[in-house]
């Protein structure tokens, strides 16, 4: 659990510093902020590719990852739903509970307790030596879900404060796109697949994502086109197959999905390979600590419009405002839960908790969903509180995967990876997955 420590050290440190850089560098302030944002997307496209390496489903029996996506949805809507309840009812006063705007804005705000943070996620399983278990598997699917429907709901929500618009209907044709790919291509593309080359491509992926949405943002600025790197990226992984230099020269079946599986981790799971993704996944912890806005004092700027519902309201005391972080921190772990109910037959209680536990980390994409609730005028105690919840959230990651670390220590006849040990492929119910 070395290594979780420092990754939590990591993550805290580049907190911590956020709060401080902006007033550092001065009128710099939004040039670090988009280096800051374009190293954090790069990090995090290489985590997303790299899980895509390892994703395999069975083609004779989608059925089941329906189920997982409806698991996935519960996990990214609850958390939704319990924040913007409270938001509105307890934070809010009475006589704006039936109003349109108090509700719209409850709601944009309130979607950052929905997405799990995927590259905390992995990046601190990984280190706790958790790759091989059943856990992770299906950790992988349901975070990738859960970020989707983020990115999905995100349009209505948008839809809402501007209005229809022919961008966002373009960007579900290029997510819907991006699963086909990954799906019909699964592991059949040969290309580079080591640390160099992944690094390159989660960059040229970052890029392009960059440039979309800097270009249809002088386009229209009310509704530029923004493409997560999240889902890019993984299409990207899905579809690699090693070459067979990459996999030590030894051959192997292309069309096999078991064989071409093994090659990969020929190639992944060698000293160099392991040795550049701890060093890019710290990095990564770094930055995205360094991509929290600023919290004291930074919430109040110019985006603030004080017609709107949530910034008209007074400010509170760092007692009150104390409480409702606590209790809007608890309802969006609290929401996270329903997997924990699930796959009865396929894992012992104390792994289907684990999953649950494992999907609390919220990181990066939650704080874009801050910045754009604050780009639309939102502001007030209602976004100090979610900042203050989300930064908690963050703190707290290594301790969620120590508690999931724990709770599968006591799975009958089971034996978790310590901390140092490599993953192996295979496992306990690897294909329950």
């Amino acid at each position: 659990m070395r290594k979780v420590g420092i990754y939590s050290a990591l993550l805290l440190a580049g907190l911590v510093a956020s709060q401080w850089v902006p007033a550092l560098v001065g009128g710099a302030a939004d040039a670090v902020a988009l280096w800051v944002r374009v190293f954090t997307m790069t990090g995090l496209a290489f985590i997303m590719i790299h899980v895509g390496f390892e994703f395999h489903i069975d083609k004779s029996n989608l059925r089941k990852y329906g189920w997982d996506y409806v698991v996935a949805f519960t996990a990214a809507t609850f958390p939704w739903i319990f924040v913007t309840l409270y938001f509105v009812f307890v934070m809010l006063p009475a006589n704006v509970w039936g109003g349109w705007d108090a509700w719209s804005e409850s709601l944009l705000a309130g979607r950052f307790a929905a997405p799990t943070s995927a590259g905390v996620l992995f990046s601190m399983l990984a280190a706790a030596g958790l790759t091989a278990t059943w856990l992770f598997r299906k950790a992988r699917i349901l975070a990738i879900f859960d970020d989707l429907d983020t990115v999905l709901l995100m349009i209505p929500l948008k839809m809402m404060m501007v209005g229809l618009a022919w961008q966002l209907g373009l960007v579900v044709l290029l997510l819907v796109g991006l699963l086909g790919v990954a799906y019909l291509y699964l592991h059949r593309v040969s290309m580079p697949v080591t640390w160099r080359w992944v690094l390159g491509y989660a960059l040229g992926i970052t890029l392009i994502s960059e440039l979309v949405y800097a270009g249809t943002k002088a386009f229209d600025p009310n509704v530029p086109i923004h493409i997560e790197v999240l889902l890019p990226a993984f299409a990207l992984g899905c579809i690699a197959r090693p070459r067979r230099s990459d996999a030590g020269g030894e051959p192997f079946d292309a069309k096999d999905p078991i064989a071409v599986e093994a090659a990969l981790h020929r190639v992944l799971e060698t000293p160099e390979e392991r040795r550049a993704s701890t060093y890019i996944s710290g990095t990564f912890m770094v930055l995205v600590g360094l991509s929290m806005p600023v919290i004291f004092g930074g919430l109040s700027g110019p985006a603030v419009d004080p017609a709107t519902v949530t910034a008209a309201q007074p400010d509170m005391s760092w007692g009150q405002i104390g409480l409702h972080v606590l209790a809007i921190t608890v309802l969006s772990n609290l929401g996270k839960m329903f997997p924990a109910f699930c796959y009865r037959r396929e894992a012992h209680w104390r792994e289907r908790l684990a999953v649950a536990v494992g999907m609390w980390p919220r990181g990066e994409v939650g704080a874009g969903v801050l910045v754009v609730s604050l780009s639309y005028g939102i502001g007030g105690p209602v976004v100090t509180v979610a900042m203050l919840s989300l930064a908690l959230n963050l703190i707290l990651s290594g301790v969620f995967i120590m508690m999931v670390r724990g709770l599968l220590a006591g799975v009958p006849g089971d034996e978790t990876p310590g901390a140092d040990a490599p993953a192996a492929p295979g496992g306990r119910r690897e294909q329950a997955a």
